[in-house]
């Protein structure tokens, strides 16, 4: 299975390859997400440390049921031959509808392929009140001409 774009990466691919993955995360379907992933992929995001797709649906289904109204903003930081790096923030709220917004930064490693083969993931939260909330669209991908990380000051 093939998922380009494929390494060696640049500019554009990389950042085709990050919106990409923007999109997959923000429409939430964990079986989905988990196709980008290699069978045996490498994953530590935050404490979790785990490998391969299963757990991949597993973690995905988990984090999405803990955070309702999840939105998700990617934002290609570098690249090199096969790794891309990555800054994002997202928001949420949570069962008692207290809002979220999580910064953090992603490195990522892929195969010949364009399969992600392994991803290290910090993540910090920072409580936000309903009305410090910037990620305003309906459910699904990010639409063309709403601001990046950067055009908010993120």
């Amino acid at each position: 299975m093939t998922r380009p774009p494929v390494p060696p990466f640049d500019e554009i691919s990389g950042r085709t390859k990050v919106r990409l993955a923007e999109d997959a995360w923000n429409g939430r379907d964990p079986e989905r997400v988990s196709l980008a992933y290699t069978p045996d992929s490498q994953w530590r995001n935050r404490s979790d440390i785990f490998h391969g797709r299963a757990r991949v649906v597993e973690f995905l289904t988990r984090k999405w049921a803990r955070e309702m109204g999840y939105r998700l903003i990617k934002e290609l930081w570098a690249f090199s031959a096969n790794r891309i790096a990555v800054r994002f923030a997202y928001e949420y709220r949570d069962r008692s509808g207290a809002w979220f917004r999580a910064y953090g930064n992603e490195n990522w490693e892929f195969d010949i392929d364009g399969l992600m083969q392994r991803r290290i993931a910090s993540i910090n939260n920072l409580p936000i009140t309903e009305a410090e909330r910037l990620f305003h669209w309906g459910t699904g991908v990010r639409p063309d001409g709403h601001p990046g990380l950067t055009e908010l000051g993120l």
